[in-house]
């Protein structure tokens, strides 16, 4: 599943990216809670539309339960010429709906240095 996201990621397909749960909900840093596929597509529309071109993720860690997984790890976010633009860790839910796994709760925080002031 994170193949397929980070692929839709590089396509610039927000839709594609978009394919939570239809109760998921995004917990980015600084916002609040974005819950539903409208605003969760808009999320990463906006996050396309400022420049971000890759995502690479990396699991470290994922425990199943039933019909959730609980998956801990890494990103990295990339622009349009290759430079890094962050990376950090991630904790995100799945759940398992007819027979496929979809994103339910996704969170995640950059691992880089606040910016000196």
């Amino acid at each position: 599943m994170n193949d397929m996201f980070e692929a839709s990621f590089g396509r610039g397909d927000a839709v594609a990216i978009a394919a939570y749960t239809p109760d998921g909900s995004l917990l980015p840093t600084g916002m609040e809670p974005i819950q539903g596929a409208a605003g969760v597509q808009a999320f990463w529309q906006g996050a396309i539309d400022m420049g971000i071109k890759q995502l690479k993720l990396k699991s470290r860690e994922v425990e199943e339960l039933q019909d959730t997984a609980i998956e801990l790890g890494t990103y990295t976010l990339l622009g349009s010429d290759g430079q890094q633009i962050d990376q950090g860790k991630y904790l995100v839910v799945w759940k398992e709906q007819n027979g496929q796994w979809r994103l339910h709760q996704d969170i995640w925080n950059t691992s880089l240095p606040a910016p000196a002031q």
